[in-house]
Parts: C-alpha cells; sequence; structure tokens
C-alpha cells in the first residue's frame, strides 16, 4: 500500500551496536550522557538516529538509579532488524507525516502482530519507543510509528533548510523534507525557526487518529516488503493494537473511531482526550492554569512541593502574578497570599485538585502551559507561517530572549534533540506582549480571551479545538485506559474519567485504571524530590498490554477497571511492592 505517501521508503538495517530499541545504547547508555556527534555541524543518519533515540527514551522513561526500570520493571533487550521509514500525507493535508516500522529479525510471521503507535506530545517519531518499543519487539512484533503531524523536523527561515528522510538538514528544493512553508509563502517576520505542529496550517490533532490508522497500514506494507513470501500481511491475518500516552494516548482512542475492523485492541495511557460529552478541552484548561496556577502555588500548602519553592520562596514571577490578579480581577485580595487563595479556590472549582496541582508545579516552573497554548492556538486557527495568535513567534533566542541567528550546530542537533513544542534546543518565545513587572500576563490573558471571546480569530481558535473532540469506537473493540490521579498536566477529571462516563452510558465496556500517586511524566520523577512523592506510569502501560495481550491471544478475560492503591517511593528505590495490584 503506497497510498498517501509523499516520499520513497527508506530501509536500514540495524545490528550489533545500533540495534532498534536503543541504537546500541542498551540500559546503561541510556543512563548516560547524550551520545555526540563526530561532527556537531554534520551528523550523519546513523549518529542522529541514535541520539534522536536517547531523547525520546529519556523524555518519557525514569531512568534514574532510584526508579526501578530495568529492575522491577521493564528492560532493554537488544533486538536486531530492519526499519522502513516515509513520509506520508493525508488528503487535504499540506505538510505530511512521518511513518517508520520496525521489523525485528525475530519477527513470527506465524503469530503476526503489529504495535502501532503515536508519539507523545508533540515529540519526533520515536517519541513512543520506550512504551511501544520496549513492549512490542523483544515479543516478536513490528512496531509501527508517527509523529502525526508533529516532530523537530523544524524548518529555519534564514538558511532556507529543513529536516530530510534521513534526519539531516537539507536544502529546500534539494529533498523532500519533514517540513517546509509553501514555496510563495511569506513567512511572518518573528517566526524565524518554524514547527510543523504549530506551522503547518493543519490542525494535526484533529487529524491524529487518521494519521494512526495510515501508521498502520503502512505496517502492513512494510510488512509485505520485508516479508514478499508471506505476502500479503492483512487486518484479517495480523494481530493489531493500537497503544500510545499522552498525546499518542489521545491519538490511538480518536483512531478507535474509525478503525473499520483494523484494530485488535487499544491501550491508551493518560490520553489527551476531549469527550464527546463531558471533560474540558486542553485550550480551555491549558490557559486557565497559565493564568492562576503561578499565583495559586503560592498557598502554604505547596511549600513543601518540587518546584513550587526555591531555596524556601516562591519564584518571583509567581508573586509577580499574584500582584497581577489582585490587581486586574480580585482587587479586595488584601495580600499576595489571599490573591493566592482566590486562585486556587477558582481552580478547585473548574475540577482541579491538590494532587494535580501539586504535580504540576513541574509545568508551571517550566512555562509548559505558555508554550502549549503559543503553539496550539496556532494549530487551532490554521496561522500557517503567517502572524501567530497575540503576536508570538518563535525563533532563536539569546539569554535574554531576543531574537538571533540559529547556528549550524543548533540546527543540526534539532531533529535529534527538539521536543516539537519550544522552547528548548536553542529555539524560544517570541513576546511582542511583554510589558511590566509580571512581563507575560498580557500574551497569556490575550490567548487566554480566545477561548472566550467571539473574535474572528477566537473562533477560529475555539473552532479549530472543536474539531479535537472524540466519536465512540466500535462497540466491540477491547479497550484499556490508564491514567494517573495526580496528573498534573491532562489531568484524569478532565480527560479519562470523563471519556469513560460517556463511553459506558452509549454501551461501551472499557476498562479503565486509575493509578494512585502517579503524575504524567516519569521522566520527572528523576528530579530530586520530586519521585519522593510518585510512582511511575509505565509498569502500569506494560502490564495493560500485557493483559489486552493476553485477551487477544489465549481468550482470557479482561481485566476489571480498578483504582490501584499505590505507596509513593519515598526517598529510597522504588520496590515492587510499592506499585500496588495490577
Amino acid at each position: 500500500m503506497s497510498d498517501g505517501l509523499v516520499s520513497g521508503i527508506r530501509v536500514t538495517t540495524h545490528q550489533g551496536d545500533d540495534d532498534l530499541l536503543s541504537a546500541g545504547l542498551g540500559l546503561a547508555g541510556l543512563r548516560g550522557s547524550a551520545p555526540a556527534f563526530a561532527n556537531p555541524e554534520s551528523p550523519t543518519p546513523a549518529e542522529l538516529r541514535r541520539r534522536a533515540i536517547y531523547s525520546s527514551w529519556r523524555g518519557i522513561a525514569d531512568l534514574g538509579p532510584l526508579g526501578g526500570y530495568g529492575e522491577i520493571y521493564g528492560a532493554v533487550p537488544v533486538v536486531t532488524g530492519r526499519e522502513f521509514t516515509a513520509f506520508a500525507k493525508l488528503p487535504k493535508a499540506k505538510s505530511p507525516h512521518r511513518v517508520l516500522v520496525q521489523v525485528p529479525d525475530l519477527f513470527d510471521r506465524d503469530k503476526r502482530c503489529v504495535i502501532v503507535t503515536a508519539s507523545s506530545g508533540s515529540r519526533g517519531v520515536y517519541g513512543s519507543i520506550s512504551l511501544a518499543g520496549a513492549w512490542g519487539l523483544p515479543r516478536g512484533c513490528a512496531v509501527a510509528y508517527t509523529d502525526k503531524g508533529t516532530g523537530s523536523g523544524y524548518f529555519d527561515v534564514a538558511s532556507n533548510s529543513g529536516v530530510a528522510l534521513d534526519g539531516t538538514r537539507a536544502q529546500r528544493g534539494s529533498a523532500q523534507l519533514e517540513f517546509a512553508p509553501a514555496d510563495d509563502a511569506t513567512v511572518a517576520g518573528s517566526n524565524q525557526v518554524l514547527v510543523k505542529h504549530t506551522h503547518s496550517g493543519d490542525n494535526p490533532e484533529a487529524d491524529w487518529g487518521r494519521h494512526v490508522i495510515q501508521a498502520a497500514r503502512f505496517a502492513l506494507a512494510a510488512l509485505d516488503q520485508a516479508f514478499p513470501d508471506q505476502a500479503p500481511f492483512t487486518a484479517e491475518n495480523t494481530r493489531i493494537i493500537a497503544a500510545g500516552l499522552s498525546n499518542g494516548g489521545g491519538a490511538v482512542l480518536r483512531a478507535a473511531e474509525a478503525d473499520d475492523g483494523l484494530f485488535d485492541g487499544v491501550v491508551a495511557v493518560e490520553p489527551n482526550i476531549w469527550a464527546g460529552e463531558g471533560g474540558r478541552a486542553l485550550y480551555d484548561y491549558a490557559t486557565e492554569a497559565m493564568l492562576l496556577m503561578p499565583c495559586a502555588l503560592l498557598d502554604p500548602r505547596f511549600d513543601q512541593t518540587p518546584f513550587a519553592r526555591v531555596n524556601g520562596e516562591p519564584p518571583p514571577a509567581w508573586v509577580s502574578r499574584c500582584e497581577t490578579l489582585k490587581d486586574q480581577r480580585w482587587q479586595s485580595a488584601g495580600s499576595a497570599q489571599s490573591a493566592a487563595a482566590q486562585a486556587l479556590e477558582s481552580l478547585h472549582s473548574t475540577g482541579w485538585t491538590d494532587d494535580a496541582l501539586a504535580s504540576a508545579a513541574t509545568s508551571t516552573a517550566l512555562d509548559l502551559w505558555r508554550a502549549v497554548t503559543i503553539t496550539y492556538s496556532a494549530a487551532y486557527a490554521r496561522t500557517g507561517v503567517g502572524p501567530m495568535p497575540c503576536g508570538f513567534g518563535l525563533a532563536a533566542t539569546d539569554a535574554g530572549g531576543n531574537a538571533r541567528a540559529a547556528s549550524p550546530i543548533e540546527q543540526a542537533g534539532w531533529w535529534a534533540d527538539a521536543t516539537g513544542i519550544p522552547p528548548g534546543a536553542g529555539v524560544g518565545i517570541l513576546d511582542s506582549m511583554a510589558a511590566g513587572k509580571d512581563s507575560s500576563w498580557p500574551g497569556s490573558e490575550c490567548l487566554s480571551q480566545l477561548w472566550s471571546e467571539s473574535s474572528e480569530l477566537g473562533l477560529l481558535v475555539y473552532t479549530g479545538a472543536g474539531e479535537t473532540r472524540a466519536a465512540l469506537p466500535r462497540a466491540d473493540l477491547p479497550m484499556i485506559i490508564v491514567h494517573g490521579e495526580a496528573d498534573g498536566l491532562v489531568p484524569v477529571a478532565f480527560s479519562s474519567a470523563p471519556y469513560v462516563r460517556w463511553l459506558e452510558a452509549n454501551g461501551r465496556k472499557p476498562v479503565f485504571w486509575k493509578v494512585g500517586h502517579a503524575q504524567h511524566f516519569d521522566a520527572f520523577l528523576a528530579f530530586p524530590g520530586f519521585g519522593d512523592a510518585h510512582v511511575p506510569m509505565l509498569p502500569y502501560a506494560y502490564a495493560a498490554l500485557d493483559r489486552l495481550w493476553a485477551h487477544i491471544v489465549a481468550g482470557e478475560p479482561l481485566p476489571s477497571s480498578r483504582d490501584i492503591a499505590t505507596t509513593p517511593r519515598g526517598n529510597g528505590p522504588l520496590g515492587a511492592n510499592q506499585l500496588g495490584e495490577y
């Protein structure tokens, strides 16, 4: 099946010290420093692939010495095989998405299986390797990945260069690029670096399910090419499981809406999903968090929360936010602390729990709420390479936040190092509305108003977000949904819980595991103090795949829905008994 492909299929073989699962790094290498480039200005495709896999593992899994990965759960064995990669495009899409299939040498041609997945967040194509690759490849399954229209194939306007199929930098016109503006497009001056999720003009989130389906069909075509004597590989003779986490979890749930019998089952972990009825849109609660959370976290109950205090004191910018809210919204507040109490009360009234707020202190300290709303607003409004909403822009920035030219070394490493959502990898946010002591307030308030005002731009944002609302999956599809009770980025109360209620009200029977003391980013558990209060999510993700596989292959009953009681790790190494019964 070559329908939708806009490039040739690149086939590479990975043996010995360059395997499929860790590019030869193994668990010890993944725990160490990032692999270096021999020539930082011109890394080879193999070097870029190795570092992209390293970055994808490190961005998701807790590989720290206390986290238990490789001892209590999970493993990183050597898995040799081939990779098939291409650019594919959906009908009417302006830009392609990257699809990649890993076919292990131990692929079981008598018990054919494919795990199809989508990247978490806005990451590149390997963004879910620690979930789908780590579970599927050692079991002899092919693993199909898609970047779902996001990814780190950044385009640099000044050098007129983007990312080719092999991950290297290439001039526009010299090769098919992962993302490039149209030849006749006029790029807004502040956007010196263009990011596919933000600048493609496609609103990729609306099509994440279709991206996953296209990746699954590409996997069947790749298997036909890998094993021509056993072709054809079809949905009828190959078991296909869709699995993803975070945005990838939302993507596989959206794929379940239109799979037409393609999937044998779905596992969605902490999915960013907006139920067809109920729940809240990501943009709705992210803009709310962006405005109120810096102030709310000044409440004394968060005094011992990691990232909420620096040397015992709240970040000065958060104090300034309380002062702004006191002046702009709550004039009756007599102090920053009383403004914090009002901000906290406001968040409680819309469904935020203290557990979610405590873990969200990391996202707040890292300015993640603003990064999400800036980039997603442009995607929803389909502003393309024109001016972004509220005067924002993306560019390489200096220490003062001013735009500068990106260096050749930075450009060369973007595909391997960037997360698909600036800031990071030398690319920052330009805020033309920044002013005053609380400099991010004007732009942040502007972004928030797009959700509530009936301006032309606001309607575009609201309509674009509405296109991401879920429809029902087929009634007989086995589904396991896993979410952390303390998730502060995609709170369970806004996403999985209302989604499951909606499914059940419409005759579906999903399995829903709600995990105590689990939050959104396992990778954050390696931060000092943060992991003490939580347990990782990946053990439950792997277990859900185990249980779904046993149901599909051996006919075992699906597990029951449950709240899984756990014990926080504390300041010592994670113990198996702390993960509870699952």
